[in-house]
Formats: structure tokens, sequence, C-alpha cells
């Protein structure tokens, strides 16, 4: 049996007055996955326990079988892994994005215009971030570079008592409201302001200013945490598995569970990605003897973050197209039964260009147990909750997927 778990990030939505009163979902053309729903399982699963902040943090852990209530720690730790370094025990991890603010005056007064500096390239960010390490590096506040926007700043002897914000939930917004709160927090803002004045005139952003892209002019702080301990997935589920995606985020769960990490060229963790990298991957790890992939997807996220709906319909369809469809025709044609589970993390309704914690739907498929057909299965709100099919929690769904 071979099993494969595949997030289309922040694909679930709201109805969209636009679309006819249809979610992206509803109106994607997705065939090789809604055939599968049509003889398989829908229904509708919570991932981010309530009281938890609904971020991809909680969400990946979920649906990859953890109770984020007793394993989260933080979103940065995670990513700390992927990116190779060492935590101590009283080291806190801090996501670092470099964003994008406008506007004229004091810093507080300057706008969050995007939390990704227009999908920064990796060579250009590490850059800015050694500018960073030579203004702000000394024994005890190291920074360093992950992927394009995403970075991680390591404290030692470091507090986890600030109130962070992260800057994809205050898009458009002023930064004074929403900066770093808490005993102690002053030096992270400092920071922040000085990283503004350091990056604006940087060549880097000079550069990109001339062509016109979004310059990468700030440092945002955020999604502090320690290291993580978890659980390995091996003597969770009994199965080998590894992990494909362009974010470090999920990398660094996969660590962590003691999962192998695939890396895929061009994956950028936008719609620009490799898609066919990724598929590629996949079928090149079942053929060696992986028997799990969890395959992650973050086009559909960053699509809504930029309020870009036919970015996010159209990455939806190219999941579909050029992941689902490849994988699984290679596994129908080596005639090993294999499992099959599509569901997003969490919701990123366009309206609100942020995460949302509400229920998402999911497909499962069991080649071994098919369903009469019936078309009115489908990877989509409507039908998800329509089925009554319900997990209150994403591990519990989890649990179902690898049941033997």
């Amino acid at each position: 049996m071979k099993y494969l778990i595949v997030v289309p990030d922040g694909a679930a939505d709201e109805p969209i007055e636009a679309l006819g009163g249809k979610t992206p979902l509803q109106t994607a053309n997705m065939p090789h996955v809604n055939a599968l729903a049509a003889v398989g399982e829908v229904g509708m699963v919570s991932t981010v326990p309530e009281g938890i902040a609904p971020g991809s943090d909680a969400a990946n852990l979920s649906v990859m079988g953890y109770d984020p209530r007793v394993y989260l720690t933080g979103r940065s730790p995670l990513e700390a892994a992927s990116i190779g370094i060492d935590m101590s025990e009283t080291d806190v991890a801090f996501r670092t994005n470099i964003v994008t603010l406008e506007g004229d005056g004091a810093y507080e007064d300057l706008i969050v215009k995007d939390h990704s500096s227009g999908d920064i390239t990796t060579a250009e960010a590490d850059q800015l971030i050694q500018a960073v390490n030579e203004a702000f590096a000394n024994e005890k506040i190291k920074f360093y570079t992950g992927v394009s926007y995403r970075h991680c700043m390591i404290v030692h002897d470091g507090s986890t008592e600030y109130e962070l914000t992260p800057p994809h939930d205050i898009l458009t917004r002023k930064a004074g409201a929403y900066l770093p709160k808490g005993e102690g927090a002053e030096f992270i803002t400092e920071m922040m302001k000085k990283s503004y004045e350091i990056l604006k005139d940087h060549p880097v952003n000079k550069a990109r200013v001339e062509k016109g892209l979004n310059p990468a002019n700030s440092l945002w702080i955020w999604g502090q945490g320690k290291k993580p301990q978890l659980s390995s997935f091996y003597d969770k589920y009994q199965i080998n598995g590894a992990t494909i995606s362009a974010v470090d985020l999920i990398k660094g769960i996969g660590v962590c569970a003691g999962l192998e990490t695939i890396d895929v060229e061009g994956a950028t963790g936008t719609i620009h990605t490799n898609f066919d990298g990724k598929a590629e991957a996949a079928i090149e790890a079942f053929k060696r003897g992986v028997d799990f992939l969890y395959v992650h997807l973050e086009a559909p996220d960053e699509c809504s973050h930029q309020g870009d709906m036919p970015g996010k319909i159209k990455s939806l369809e190219l999941i579909d197209e050029k992941v689902v469809g490849p994988v699984i025709d290679y596994l129908k044609s080596v005639g090993e039964d294999f499992r099959f589970l599509i569901v997003p993390d969490h919701q990123t309704p366009l309206s609100i260009r942020t995460h949302k914690g509400r229920p998402v739907p999911y497909v499962f498929f069991d080649s071994s147990k098919a369903q009469a057909e019936d078309e009115s299965r489908a990877f989509n709100e409507v039908s998800g909750a329509s089925s009554g099919n319900f997990f209150a929690n994403g591990y519990e769904l989890t649990d179902h997927f690898f049941a033997k």
C-alpha cells in the first residue's frame, strides 16, 4: 500500500459573489481529484483547534497527525529545523519576513503593502539578510537565510512572551498598531525600525524598484518559539515517508518527525512553482520504496494573500493537472493499492486575504475500497458539508487515513 497526502495550502474559501456564489474549489476544473471523490469519501475536518491561531504551523501539524495542543511550540522553530539550525533548549527562534512597507513619515505610519516582497528570490534575500547580520548580529542574536521572504532569527536565552503579529494578517494597514508588545519587546521593534533604514536603499532594492518590483525594505519579526519535540512519524504509523514542499515550515515538521525531505529544483511556493518537478519527485520516491508522501503546495495560499482570485483558481487547476493527475496515473499503472487524501491545511478566504480557522473539505480515496460512483461527491466546501462526514481534529482524519 502506498499513501499520498496532497495539501493545497489555503485552498478552502467562502462563496464569492463574482463567482456566482461559488467558492474557488467549486469553480476550478479539477477532474482528477473529483473523479476520485466520486468513488471515494468526502467530508469536512477541523484542522485548527479552538483557541489556537489558524496558522500553517498548527494546521499542518494537525494534518500530519500531530495534535497542535500538544506539539506546537511556535512556527519558527519548525522552520529552523528545516534550515539546519541546531537550537539549544534555551534558544528562541523567530520567523523573520522581509516585507514591503510603503508611505512617508515615521515607521509607525508606513503601510504593510506586501508580506512577501513580491516573492523575492532567495539569492536577493540572502544579500539582505547578510546586511541585517552585519548590523544586528552579536553573541546573543543571529539571522539565518531561509527561502524567498521567509527567514529566521535565533535569540540565545531568549523569551517567547511577546505579542507579535503575522504580516499577512495586516496587509494594507499601518504598521504602528501591530508593532511588538510585551515586556522586553523593545529590542525587536528597534531592529525592525532600523532595518528599514538599512534596507530601503540597499542595492538589491534599488534594482528591484527599477524593475517595477516591490522592495524588501523591512524586517517583520513574529512566530516565536522554542525547540519542538515531535514523536517519530514511523513509531506513530509504522510507515516510512517523505515531504515535498518549497516551504521551510513543512520541511521542518518533516525533519522533526523523522521524515525525509525531498527538494525540487524550481519549487518556489507560488503559482510559478515547478509543479511538474514535484510530481516527478513524488513518482521517483515511490519507485525507490518510499511508502508515504506529504506533498504540500503553497500557491493557493499565496494567491489568496495577494487577493488574486483568478490566480487561486488557476493554481488549483494546475495542482490537479500537473501533480495529482500524473502521480495517481503512476500509482494506478503499477497496480499497487494506494490511499489518497487531499485536504487544505486551512481556509484563506480571498475576502480577508488571511487565514481562518473554520473546517475545510477533504477527499479520501482507497483503491481497495472504491465505492459506487456518485458525481455529487466532489472536492469542495458544499459537497464536504453535505456528506455528513466530519472530523473534529485534523489528526483524527490522518489516523483514519492510515488505519489498518
